[in-house]
């Protein structure tokens, strides 16, 4: 509890993270609270600088009780000991435009009260959305928005919407059960997750269910004139709540988790035996200040338990060569800004915070390559590669390619698509970066169409083909790390783009399979210094010999990235299928050359690495994690012919999800969570036995 002053909030966060943090956990130093100006949300917009005091986080358990602000008299620096103001002759704080809201809105459900439990009359809500419900159309976008907030609201400028994948219509979206008399509210309701509205005011409630945090379309709760002790930390997972009426209840404290609630515009808490200080706040500041003191103020949440690792295959054959591969969309630090994730302390969105962090899973996870997405060429030079060297990482980068229109300055800042590798166990033998507007403006049946020039070419995504060579058994292996445009609108665009990399890995891969063997393979070693106590280096094993392919599709492929795209899209479909028709209702309306004539196809037999999983408790919910969307959106694709999945990453503790409205937070450093896949190189060997055996009988 807030049981000593706002400031200790800070304090107490700083101490709360050393709780020891296994795998996932990380226990880097906290940083105090520091303000973002509001500025508009922009894609290329730079992020503020973040100014991070030297203070150690790892401290001890603190007073925090509950995750629960009560109240305090230095919670305002107007404060006095009683908990008002100094400012006002009376004692009282004075009233501005947002209390003498609160107060008009109070006296309302006051009347409301009054017409339901004196007169039994019905809640005038019930009268008034009545007659609106009908003849109502279809439902709004499942994530609690019109068409025209989305459009508005820049926030969701990165967000793809979580498009209704039913058809069941639904033409009601509010509840009222105001002036009823009940005790309890029934299990049933939050079955009804679709509720934008809920009214449950002039009964006898004590407490709202911890299962309110289900019904994460509300934009607006009314629990005005009950007998409401506390508030569930869970409600906290209504991040589209506009309206929380609590008028008269018996509240005294708040949970932190309200901190989650940056939307919220009215939080009405008069009539309620709050301490004095947190009415101040409200009175004083307004609802958006109390909300995010909550958010600031709140200690670091227990860590969830690490991320199991799946087996898929047991008794492999110690023979087969085993490769990991990992994926992760980092989210680049000018993206993270309050405007967009306006539900994470600026704490855990500081890029020096995300970046310890960021490194951290990168040392545990300790895969074979990395493919990362949104890295910016100052983040890829100075944060990453220096410190992933020392881990016998070695990286590829290229930025998207607006930072050839740029400054050199500015051009540091563009975010691009990143491969590493373990150099002492691959040799990078070739990289390909591939631009998708240049490649579709620059194709003869593509550069006169409209929709190229005026859907295409306005999204500067890339892809980086990497070819590389085993050192201890010469097999070659193509990695590919692409990242699509977000745009939910743009389903043509991301389609087209697929298309025009899997072309190019096609082309690639026919001249990686006539590639000439490499001649010498070993490390270069530097000469050890004169420390007795230094060990060692690891004895040299003797390399293999480069394999050799006899076609393109020989050789391991694997394809890595945010592809923006769910299991019903025509990108699942090209990469799972091998094929798109023309005739496919994310393509037809729209003129792409030879793509919408003939249809879009490659040769190459792949397979998502997560499907093993599908339809399973171990099932993974979701890669992108935010309050409109939650899906799997990035996949590691690879060839079946080639490669066998031995071990996956499973989904996050879903214990601790169920008070997380979205990422990033302080455990989760990006709004994607990683995605790893183990594979075996299929012996080559005993395949080629198999098909002389087939064609024997």
């Amino acid at each position: 509890m807030y049981s000593q002053s706002h400031q200790q909030g800070h304090n107490a966060r700083l101490n709360g993270a050393g709780r020891g943090m296994p795998n996932m956990m990380y226990n880097f130093q906290q940083h105090t609270q520091h303000q973002h100006p509001a500025q508009p949300q922009h894609h290329q917009g730079l992020q503020h600088e973040h100014i991070i005091p030297n203070a150690n986080g790892l401290g001890h358990h603190t007073s925090f009780t509950a995750g629960i602000l009560q109240t305090s008299a230095t919670f305002n620096s107007n404060a006095l000991s009683n908990g008002h103001a100094t400012n006002s002759r009376s004692g009282q704080a004075p009233q501005n435009e947002m209390w003498q809201e609160q107060l008009r809105l109070h006296k309302e459900a006051e009347r409301a009260h009054a017409a339901m439990t004196e007169q039994q009359q019905p809640h005038y809500y019930a009268r008034l959305k009545a007659s609106e419900n009908r003849g109502i159309g279809g439902p709004p976008p499942s994530n609690g928005k019109t068409q025209a907030d989305s459009e508005n609201d820049p926030a969701d400028r990165r967000r793809p919407l979580n498009v209704e994948k039913g058809t069941t219509r639904q033409d009601w979206h509010n509840m009222d059960m105001s002036g009823q008399g009940l005790r309890n509210l029934a299990p049933e309701l939050f079955r009804y997750q679709f509720l934008n509205e809920l009214y449950i005011a002039s009964n006898k409630l004590t407490r709202i269910p911890n299962s309110i945090g289900e019904l994460r379309q509300l934009r607006h709760l009314d629990a005005s004139y009950n007998q409401i002790n506390e508030l569930p930390p869970e409600l906290g997972m209504c991040t589209f709540l506009k309206q929380l009426l609590l008028f008269n209840n018996n509240l005294q404290e708040l949970p932190f988790e309200l901190g989650s609630l940056h939307q919220l515009e009215m939080l009405g808490i008069e009539g309620n035996p709050l301490e004095p200080s947190i009415k101040q706040e409200i009175v004083e500041k307004g609802t958006k200040s109390l909300i995010n003191a909550l958010m600031e103020g709140a200690p670091i949440p227990l860590p969830p338990t690490p991320r199991k690792e799946i087996i898929i295959q047991e008794d492999v054959p110690e023979a087969l060569e085993r490769i990991k591969v990992f994926s992760w969309n980092i989210l680049c630090d000018k993206y993270a800004t309050t405007q967009t994730y306006g539900y994470t302390p600026t704490g855990a969105l500081s890029w020096e915070y995300r970046k310890n962090c960021i490194l951290e899973e990168l040392r545990i996870r300790e895969a074979d390559f990395l493919a990362l997405q949104e890295v910016s060429t100052d983040a890829f030079k100075e944060d990453l590669s220096p410190e992933l060297a020392q881990m016998d990482y070695r990286g590829v980068h290229w930025p998207k390619s607006r930072a050839k229109t740029m400054s050199e300055k500015d051009a540091q800042t563009v975010d691009g698509c990143a491969v590493f590798y373990k150099q002492s166990k691959f040799i990078l033998l070739d990289k390909q970066l591939i631009e998708f507007a240049t490649i579709a403006i620059n194709r003869p049946d593509m550069k006169n169409q409209h929709d190229v020039f005026n859907r295409v070419m306005p999204k500067d995504n890339i892809a980086v083909i990497c070819f590389f060579e085993s050192r201890l058994t010469g097999a070659r292996i193509i990695l590919v790390n692409a990242h699509l445009t977000w745009d939910s609108a743009l389903a043509d665009v991301k389609l087209i783009q697929t298309g025009i990399l899997m072309e190019h890995v096609t082309k690639l891969a026919e001249k990686y399979a006539r590639w000439p063997a490499v001649k010498d393979k070993k490390m270069i070693t530097l000469p050890r210094s004169d420390d007795p106590d230094e060990p060692p280096p690891p004895p040299q094993i003797e390399p293999g010999p480069s394999q050799e392919y006899r076609s393109n599709t020989e050789i391991p492929l694997l394809v890595c990235g945010d592809f923006n795209s769910t299991r019903d899209s025509s990108v699942w479909e090209l990469m799972s299928l091998g094929r798109v028709e023309p005739e496919h209702k994310e393509l037809n309306n729209f003129h792409y050359g030879s793509f919408t004539r003939d249809g879009i196809d490659h040769p190459f037999s792949l397979r998502d690495s997560y499907a093993p999983i599908q339809n399973t408790p171990d099932e993974l919910p979701f890669t992108n994690y935010t309050p409109g969307f939650a899906d799997v959106i990035d996949y590691i694709w690879y060839s079946a012919n080639t490669l066998e999945v031995v071990e996956l990453l499973g989904p996050p503790d879903p214990t601790y999800m169920k008070r997380i409205p979205a990422f990033p937070n302080w455990h989760f450093p990006a709004d994607h969570i990683q995605i790893m896949s183990e594979f075996v190189i299929k012996s080559r060997k005993d395949k080629k036995q198999a098909s002389e055996r087939e064609q024997q009988h």
